[in-house]
């Protein structure tokens, strides 16, 4: 039962209402440590006034460094350090190695740890991308070769080790670029490209193995790969000239480079490279927008099965209200339902989508309250990733079966159901101009066991009571692996997320005779914690599993539900619509229609 696009968001729109505030940003701030690929202008007071407000990052100034960019996107300050921001790197700097141009690597974190007291916060996001001089040091001043990389290598795991001892648990560390692709690399020849590219790729190696080893899981990024992708494919990135560089005179550093300076009023946004060794700005932002995409690829992922229990509590609602709802009549009885539930989460920026889903069954009763039966479903759920990060769909086939007992004031049932879960998971990477597509399917099961009961107050026409529940789901999902084999391309392990439910709250109703109105409110409280973090792996770095926060939903909330039961052309029919209320972030809004009848 699909949707096509517009006739979806005209329902989404029609059954949403109004959401509460975003979800909270999943990092308190970022910090960044490195050397001219990161610096955001440590060295701008150094250069003649007139440039100062224009110039003063390895780029094509006043662009912005990829570290800016992804501080802006999670709300920390990438300007560096000595202006107030928390941006250390500094061009020139090797890992470990003071070298009387720029602070090493290994100081300067040691010197942010020094100003926070020896403390890293551990919601804070630490980016360690440092070691390109370090082999610009082997290939352009003949340093030994073994002896600089393990220094350099042994520094990334200090660096790290030190972050993690004082609290980090989120550490970003690129890998070195293919440094052989290069402008200066090109004028120096075939044999010092293929060396630094070596170079490049066994320090990697050993870097990545060095931080395994020691124990240290990071967040991985391979822009060894990713500029050679966009190298391979330049128009597909907007670029239009990737051998020569954008700022006048070529040899010349970019750190004075600005628009005046430009071989071309566009070369900023047409170049891959500002000067012999450094990204243009168009190229800083595609570094950021890959890093945001690795960042954010597992919390995307993670938002399945959240929305698998979201179902799941609807389908049980239904369940219970039929049970309630169904005729005292002695004997078998067939009846059938349709829901068409609306999920929207972060105003649409974490993802949105409708779900249509059907139920059918068959139920037995005694005639003197006692009802057992059991029903199938099928649903669907059609959803967008908030800011075009692409979408999923979530087919799902349930078996199931309840038991209840209504008298003349109270009641009570239980429920228990099995749901197939099979979900196409379709997430884009943007990157400037271009759009990568990863798409992965993979299969699941919802378990779940519910229990409701209330009671009735009042006489005559009147009847009012406390309503009680709780439904316990758990959610598992295969691991699966993304298709377009690159950079940006992830796979995920398996996913489990256990939910318990439970609802307090008060429900009437008014028996006009043929037509019975009712309302319920409940609070409602998830009392499981979602996992803590999520996973996922680089395909191209297949060994190094990372973690980022998990989802943070509010799992304190209201459910209003109103409807009516009414006869309809012989039928028992109950029709209603049901939404979360206080939901900070998100919320939940469906409308349903049963109907039963004998045989």
């Amino acid at each position: 039962m699909s949707f096509p696009r517009p006739i979806r968001s005209a329902l989404a729109a029609a059954l949403a209402l109004a959401c509460a505030p975003a979800l909270a940003g999943e990092y308190a701030g970022t910090v960044f440590f490195g050397d001219s690929l990161t610096d955001a202008g440590h060295f701008k007071d150094q250069l003649p006034a007139p440039l100062q407000p224009i110039a003063g990052k390895f780029t094509t100034n006043p662009g912005l460094v990829w570290a800016e960019h992804v501080a802006d996107y999670y709300g920390g300050d990438g300007r560096t350090d000595n202006q107030g921001g928390d941006n250390y790197a500094q061009g020139g700097s090797r890992v470990a190695v003071a070298n009387g141009v720029a602070e090493s690597t290994v100081s300067q974190a040691a010197r942010y740890l020094a100003a926070n007291g020896g403390k890293a916060d551990p919601d804070v996001l630490y980016t360690v991308w440092t070691g390109a001089n370090d082999i610009f040091a082997i290939a352009g001043a003949g340093a030994p070769v073994q002896e600089t990389l393990a220094t350099a290598v042994g520094g990334v795991v200090q660096i790290v080790g030190s972050l993690e001892a004082a609290g980090a648990r989120y550490v970003l560390v690129p890998s070195m670029p293919d440094m052989g692709i290069t402008p200066d690399a090109a004028a120096a020849g075939p044999l010092a490209q293929a060396a630094l590219t070596q170079l490049a790729s066994g320090y990697n190696d050993a870097m990545y193995g060095a931080l395994a080893q020691a124990g240290h899981r990071v967040i991985p990024l391979d822009t060894f790969n990713m500029l050679r992708e966009v190298l391979a494919s330049p128009a597909a990135y907007g670029l239009r000239n990737v051998t020569e560089t954008a700022c006048l005179p070529p040899g010349g550093s970019s750190l004075a480079c600005y628009p005046a300076a430009y071989v071309a009023p566009d070369a900023a946004d047409t170049y891959l490279f500002a000067d012999g060794a450094h990204p243009t700005g168009a190229v800083h932002a595609f570094l950021a927008d890959y890093a945001v995409s690795v960042l954010e690829g597992p919390r995307l992922v993670s938002v399945v099965p959240h929305s698998a229990t979201v179902i799941g509590r609807s389908r049980a609602d239904q369940v219970a209200g039929h049970i309630l709802a169904r005729p005292e009549a002695e004997g078998l009885r067939w009846w059938g339902g349709l829901r068409a539930d609306n999920q929207r989460y972060g105003h649409a920026d974490l993802y949105d989508g409708v779900a249509p889903a059907g139920l059918f069954g068959i139920d037995w009763s005694d005639g003197r309250g006692l009802v057992a039966g059991t029903f199938v479903g099928h649903g669907r759920l059609d959803a967008d990733f908030g800011l075009g990060r692409g979408d999923f769909t979530q087919t799902e086939s349930t078996l199931g079966g309840f038991v209840g007992w209504y008298g003349e004031r109270a009641w009570v049932n239980a429920q228990a159901s099995y749901t197939r879960l099979d979900v196409e998971v379709n997430r884009e990477v943007a990157m400037g101009p271009a759009v990568r597509r990863h798409a992965g399917d993979t299969d699941g099961r919802n378990t779940a066991f519910g229990v409701s009961g209330g009671y009735a107050f009042g006489e005559g026409a009147v009847r009012h009571g406390p309503v009680a529940a709780l439904l316990w789901q758990q959610v598992e999902l295969d691991g699966w692996r993304e298709s377009n084999l690159s950079s940006s391309a992830l796979a995920y392990p398996e996913l489990s997320l256990d939910s318990l439910v439970g609802s307090l709250g008060w429900q009437a109703s008014y028996d006009a005779g043929a037509f019975v109105p009712y309302a319920r409110a409940t609070w409602d409280h998830e009392f499981e914690d979602a996992p803590a973090q999520a996973r996922a792996r680089l395909q191209t770095l297949p060994d190094l599993e990372y973690a980022v926060p998990g989802l943070d939903i509010d799992g304190d909330y209201g459910t209003l539900v109103l409807g009516a039961r009414f006869g309809l052309f012989g039928l028992a029919a109950d029709l209603g619509a049901r939404t979360t209320v206080g939901r900070k972030g998100g919320s939940d809004n469906g409308v349903f229609l049963s109907l039963s009848g004998g045989f």
